[in-house]
């Protein structure tokens, strides 16, 4: 057997369902009633919900719930970035932190987080229906005239990867990493807090 070249890592926690995904579903929902701003930036960009992407950057220190989350991301983006075998002189920093409620059929198309070195998302609840992430294989544009590959090759050897969410569930990635959220299949609100660090 050969060697795995170029391995692309995605790290994967399960924070439980317990009172922090409910404390966070309760900052989430009061946030997409109170921010207004951040409303009419959805309604501008046809978000299907209400995400504070654009309009606050300071929700660790404006809510003490998920001020207490950063500080467990920090821990989780520490061990990723050992498990990636970066050479940092000092553990990775919380960026930018943003939430999400995303309605029905809502999605969001490819796309990568430039100017981070780690990304991620926490998701808080998920309805039945709620729509995957998924992740592209980087070497995709430079394939060429590869062939497709067979529906039972294994996971590590297809082009795109779906993870199903789940309440508590913590995915991290590199942030070159392109992925999407397809679209949901219910009618429910998916919460999730995504965020960034450099």
């Amino acid at each position: 057997m050969g060697r795995r070249l170029f391995v692309t890592q995605l790290y994967e926690a399960d924070l439980g369902a317990g009172d922090l995904m409910g404390e966070l579903a309760h900052s989430i929902r009061s946030l997409a009633v109170d921010d207004v701003a951040g409303q009419r930036w959805s309604e501008d960009h046809r978000y299907a919900g209400y995400t504070s992407y654009a309009s606050l950057n300071d929700l660790p220190r404006r809510d003490p719930v998920i001020g207490d989350l950063a500080k467990l991301l920090i821990k989780h983006a520490a061990k990723f970035a050992q498990e990636c075998a970066f050479e940092l002189t000092s553990k990775p920093k919380l960026d930018s932190l943003w939430v999400n409620l995303l309605r029905g059929p809502g999605h969001h198309s490819a796309h990568i987080h430039p100017h981070s070195i780690i990304s991620g998302t926490l998701y808080v609840e998920v309805p039945t229906g709620s729509g995957e992430i998924q992740f592209e294989d980087p070497r995709l544009p430079m394939m060429m005239a590869a062939p497709t590959r067979r529906t039972d090759a294994p996971e590590e050897l297809q082009p795109f990867v779906t993870v199903q969410p789940r309440p508590g569930l913590l995915l991290l990635w590199e942030s070159w990493l392109r992925h999407e959220v397809l679209p949901g299949a219910g009618r429910g609100e998916r919460l999730s807090i995504s965020f960034n660090f450099a």
